[in-house]
């Protein structure tokens, strides 16, 4: 049996691995529990997976939870954060705390050698030089939740003595593919998604194709492989996951249901696939496999995407950091849909190159621009 900690239980991806383990209770039981601010449904989780380890952002809901669980480990705050994330006491960590916030803990896990189930892509486009070369160091070993990372992951498996030629990753092209793009978008409108019913940040970004931008950065660093050797194909039935072209010209393809419980499953039982009660593709209903290509110049997010990668680590911070905040104005309404790519391209062009060495810098060099996109933002 392996212990699990899940580090965001309370969101979309922490939910569907408890979906997971709910499943398959002879195989995984839950020790630890990490959430933000959501009391209620952090609660519900403890009562049924009676965790040894919970964490919750607030001292108050903290003293709450000592008062009422006597036998479990309650943590909370920067420092609570940095002690859970330094626990031993699990198999392997779901890695799904959104935002840059991510970075430390699944660094800390990494270091102590531990298996992580990486579900957060900040962790990779701010601290992927850093998280990878640890990594390498303490023999941890970092698997994918990602639903187009674990395709790739699996088109790879038993691959290992042949060199990848290409990595075809796929996206679904969001509300505006074949849509014009213009200032007056609406938030609706972008939150609007064909696909997927996802959070309101990573859906925006999905509409501007930054999230496949990121997704292009996780790629680099998780596959070893060069920025021109990662191909963005548009799918937009979402079947095909992501595909690997071989130096033979071989593609191998990953194909299945739409369902994140697939990859998270696989992560949690790697390399051995688990049973499950999702509907099953009728490749006869399928018809057809469209693929087509993106228009860099139209999703210009994704474009910016590539230039950050090429130009090195620190320029993926800055994208990562600044596109945080464009979006947040957006959903806030203070700022057009079409100054979301104009914010980045300002903020990737006002700094030189540095160098982060430590989680630290990467931190600290992440605030300053977020500070810095405020106030060409004019919102501080």
């Amino acid at each position: 049996m392996k212990n699990v900690a899940i580090f965001g239980s309370t969101g979309s991806i922490g939910e569907s691995t408890l979906n997971v383990i709910r499943e398959n209770r002879s195989l995984f039981n839950v020790v630890t529990l990490v959430a933000g601010k959501n009391i209620e449904k952090l609660v519900k989780q403890i009562e049924e997976f009676n965790p040894k380890n919970v964490y919750i952002i607030d001292k108050e809901n903290a003293e709450t939870l000592k008062s009422k669980y006597k036998d479990i480990n309650v943590f909370y705050g920067e420092e609570g954060m940095e002690e859970i994330s330094n626990l031993q006491d699990f198999d392997i960590s779901v890695s799904a705390l959104v935002g840059v916030a991510g970075l430390k803990p699944t660094y800390n896990m990494i270091k102590n050698g531990k298996t992580v189930a990486l579900a957060n892509k900040e962790v990779l486009v701010a601290g992927g030089e850093l998280v990878m070369e640890t990594a390498k160091k303490s023999g941890a070993r970092l698997l994918t939740v990602d639903s187009e990372h674990s395709a790739i992951m699996q088109c790879l498996n038993g691959e290992e003595n042949n060199k990848i030629d290409k990595i075809l990753l796929t996206a679904s092209g969001g509300p505006f593919f074949d849509k014009e793009i213009t200032d007056k978008i609406t938030v609706e409108e972008a939150l609007n998604h064909p696909t997927w019913n996802m959070g309101k940040k990573v859906t925006i970004d999905s509409s501007t194709m930054m999230n496949k931008g990121f997704e292009v950065i996780e790629a680099k660093w998780l596959f070893n492989v060069e920025p021109n050797q990662i191909e963005v194909v548009v799918h937009r039935k979402s079947l095909v996951h992501s595909m690997v072209q071989f130096k033979d010209g071989t593609i191998m393809a990953n194909i299945g249901p739409k369902s994140m419980q697939i990859p998270i499953a696989y992560a949690l039982n790697y390399p051995n696939r688990l049973s499950n009660n999702i509907e099953k593709l009728d490749l006869f209903k399928v018809a057809d496999l469209k693929f087509e290509k993106p228009d860099l110049d139209k999703f210009k997010c994704l474009k910016l995407a590539y230039i950050a990668t090429e130009k090195g680590h620190c320029y993926q911070v800055i994208l990562n950091a600044a596109n945080e905040i464009l979006v947040e104005a957006f959903l806030n309404r203070k700022i057009k849909y079409t100054d979301i790519p104009k914010g980045i391209e300002k903020m990737l062009n006002s700094y030189e190159k540095i160098e982060l060495n430590t989680v630290e810098e990467i931190l600290e060099f992440d605030k300053e621009v977020k500070t810095k996109t405020k106030e060409y933002l004019k919102l501080t």
